[in-house]
């Protein structure tokens, strides 16, 4: 985990030709990444659980994996997000499933049943005190060896990390280009794994446009799905469309929209909600689009390739359907409550 974040200084070894380069002991090395997060006031990472170590670290200067891991070097691995807001974990079981359905195509087990790692997360969500973030939690082959094969691996490791992130619900549109980075086959895209190369190259492509990012158009010229989520569509005649999940990841997040939508045509507000393979023409006269995921969960996008999605504006249905989604996290049945231990105090306090 550590290193890779904008949130604490990047190393500056300042070596030149010729510079001996230091040997650290192990203290020293510790001493040298405590002293660098020390300068951050608040840690984006809260808690990390780690089988190889069999426990929850606090500490994110020992946010470690061992640079053997078959995920680190031949991503070998799969993962999954669950978001904290308020206190709870949101859709947690969903994005389980969805876990070990990706580990099973990977062909990697699992060290602990689902109810273990269940437990895992919350605990491990409990000790970081974070209250909104998200949960990001991975399945690796495991350490071993640096081969291509991961029969020099013993056994998986699971990883899990709380993020602190204070996001809000998105009301304001973005701009999308389509993607020319080609996206992943289906067997791929249709698990959630490491391999996310595909998925960055298409955000960079879309950045260097000025645009939030991509969508992606399959060989058939149906729509896809963005870098990291799904893409839906309001159609002229008032129906939320969004692609088959037969060729790209299936959302939870997606599904849960799918789920909550005929609300809107119960109130007369949507036509119909449909699933289905949608041409780039079709989709591109649609009257709303937008992204739909996790951390998101609805985002209005307003401009695609430069030109006006409907009428260049955040649509009204657009903004219903993010409610719908914000109200289930906030107080819907799909929420598990994380026991923290300052709750535990306080209620003790009050007996």
């Amino acid at each position: 985990m550590d290193g890779g974040s904008s949130h604490h200084a990047r190393p500056n070894p300042g070596l030149s030709a010729g510079k001996r380069v230091p040997v650290y002991s192990a203290a020293q090395l510790i001493e040298k990444q405590q002293l660098k997060w020390n300068s951050v006031k608040e840690k984006p990472y809260p808690a990390m659980y780690s089988s190889y170590f069999g426990g929850i670290i606090l500490d994110p200067s020992m946010m470690v994996l061992p640079i053997d891991d078959h995920m680190v070097h031949r991503g070998h691995g799969v993962f999954d997000t669950a978001v904290i807001l308020n206190g709870y974990l949101y859709e947690l079981d969903t994005h389980l499933d969805r876990f070990l359905n990706s580990a099973s195509k990977a062909k990697i087990s699992s060290p602990f049943p689902k109810e273990t790692l269940k437990s895992i997360l919350i605990q491990t969500t409990a000790a970081s005190k974070c209250r909104r973030g998200s949960l990001r939690y991975w399945l690796s082959a495991g350490p071993g060896d640096f081969l291509l094969s991961s029969s020099g691996c013993p056994e998986p490791a699971f990883y899990a990390v709380v993020i602190a992130d204070n996001f809000s619900q998105r009301k304001e549109g973005v701009k999308v280009v389509t993607a020319t980075t080609p996206m992943k086959p289906p067997i791929f895209a249709t698990m959630k794994n490491v391999n996310y190369l595909p998925n960055v190259l298409a955000i960079i492509e879309a950045e260097e446009k000025g645009a939030f990012a991509s969508v992606w158009v399959d060989d058939n010229g149906h729509i896809a799905e963005g870098p990291n989520v799904n893409v839906a569509f309001i159609s002229n005649k008032k129906e939320l469309l969004l692609p088959t999940f037969d060729n790209i990841l299936t959302g939870c997040t997606a599904k849960r929209l799918l789920a909550l939508a005929p609300k809107l045509v119960e109130k007369g507000l949507l036509k119909g909600v449909e699933t289905r393979n949608i041409t780039v023409d079709e989709a591109k006269n649609s009257a709303e689009m937008m992204y739909v995921g996790s951390t998101l969960p609805l985002l209005p996008i307003i401009e695609w390739d430069g030109k006006p999605v409907g009428n260049g504006k955040v649509g009204e249905l657009t903004l219903a359907l993010s409610d719908l989604l914000w109200d289930d996290m906030i107080a819907g049945p799909e929420r598990i409550f994380v026991p923290y231990e300052d709750d535990d105090a306080l209620q003790q306090s009050k007996l």
